[in-house]
């Protein structure tokens, strides 16, 4: 049988194979970026009409991925066939659901908090900051009908041709608040993480209206606001549980960075080799999470006195809730009795799957460190005080590693 490739890239990029005497044509537009890469790319055949680009070298595959914008959704819709080595995880990085269990816990009423069942209500948040550092919540007061509309919103950003989506890559994007991605710290990361990202930091409603992707920036902005929301009540009362009294201006220093994630995780062909997101807590106070249908998210129960071990438990999508998780802020402000939840999020073969996350933390220059009310308590300081700024540099300078980021403002 015989193989030929000839390319022809005007006015779209085409690409023509002829196999015995038949011939296969079909413009792809996705190839377009492939050839603007430095170095070249090999094909290889994988069925009669069907090509995958086969990359020769590391390097190749990053600039496709990760400097041309094509992210994973763009390697997985040129075709391949099984996980490049780059994103292939070290034994101890891959998840097992073998090793895993659901967690059963019902979800928190939250509708409940402004009534006669609030100081119940506000327990069972305490409990679960402090065991689990996860929880889920229903009657939250952000409508079924938007957490529809988000998923559906991500799912036709991510569908976008790669370069509408790569106008938004660091450099090039309409705001310095606004960035599409891939992985975490592609630079920093010895296995790339199976995942594209479009992350938006709330300044305006002006701004987000202007800058933000035209397909997700109303529903994306209203979840914020209605999230942020949600989000002071619970750390309210979470500050209130610990003995202590927060004026306005404190609580808004402390919540007044917003920012609001899409998550995309395409189907994966070996998903038993790499990961969606890698062992991280989150850097804020509290973050808000929207999964769909599909799940995949864990969180890490330590063993007492061995953090290095411990149980994983799957957070099981529940239709109409949000998922809650404290941040390394809040176990930093609580002086250890709140706990960040590490956390990680496992791939799938069968279905590409969307998360929308609210991310809320202090503003760069505020200083956090322990209450003093908790410090007195407690008899010492477990962490030392830091601007935030400073605590964001070294949690954005390096690759996932659990809680290690707390180690920058932990006191030993």
């Amino acid at each position: 049988m015989s193989f030929s490739l000839s390319i022809s890239t005007v006015p779209t990029t085409q690409i023509k194979v002829h196999i015995g005497t038949s011939l296969w044509h079909q413009k792809i537009p996705i190839f377009t970026e492939l050839f603007h890469l430095q170095k070249p790319l090999v094909y290889k055949k994988t069925s009669l009409n069907h090509m995958a680009p086969s990359f020769n070298s590391s390097s190749s595959l990053y600039d496709f991925v990760v400097r041309d914008g094509n992210g994973v959704k763009g390697l997985v819709d040129s075709g391949v066939s099984e996980v490049p080595e780059r994103y292939i995880q070290a034994p101890r990085e891959r998840m097992n659901e073998h090793d895993t269990r659901a967690c059963d816990a019902p979800p928190i009423d939250l509708s409940k908090l402004n009534g006669p069942e609030h100081e119940k209500v506000v327990d069972e948040i305490a409990r679960a900051a402090e065991t689990l550092g996860f929880f889920q919540v229903v009657n939250h007061g952000v409508p079924l009908e938007l957490l529809e509309d988000l998923k559906d919103a991500a799912h036709t950003f991510f569908s976008l041709p790669p370069e509408m989506k790569a106008r938004y890559c660091s450099g090039v994007s309409p705001s310095p608040r606004v960035k599409y991605g891939t992985s975490f710290v592609p630079e920093k990361e010895k296995a790339l993480e199976w995942k594209d990202y479009i992350s938006m930091t709330y300044s305006s409603d002006e701004e987000a209206l202007q800058c933000w992707p035209n397909q997700c920036k109303e529903v994306a902005l209203e979840y914020l606001k209605l999230s942020t929301k949600m989000v002071r009540g619970i750390v309210e009362a979470l500050i209130r549980k610990l003995g202590v009294r927060m004026d306005d201006s404190k609580m808004e220093g402390l919540l007044g960075m917003k920012m609001v994630n899409m998550n995309y995780y395409p189907a994966c062909p070996n998903p038993e080799l790499t990961v969606g997101v890698g062992r991280h807590s989150d850097m804020g106070a509290i973050t808000v999470l929207l999964q769909d249908g599909i799940g995949g998210l864990y969180v890490k129960v330590d063993e007492q006195n061995d953090a290095d071990k411990g149980e994983w438990l799957e957070i099981p999508p529940i239709p109409g809730a949000l998922v809650i998780n404290v941040g390394d802020t809040l176990q930093i402000l609580s002086n250890g009795k709140y706990k960040s939840a590490e956390h990680r999020v496992r791939t799938t073969s069968t279905q590409s799957r969307v998360s929308v996350p609210v991310f809320t933390m202090p503003v760069a220059t505020e200083r956090i460190g322990p209450l003093a009310e908790v410090v007195e308590k407690d008899g010492l300081a477990r962490y030392r005080e830091v601007v935030l700024q400073d605590y964001m540099n070294n949690f954005f300078g390096n690759a996932h590693a659990g809680k290690k980021s707390l180690d920058f403002a932990r006191i030993n």
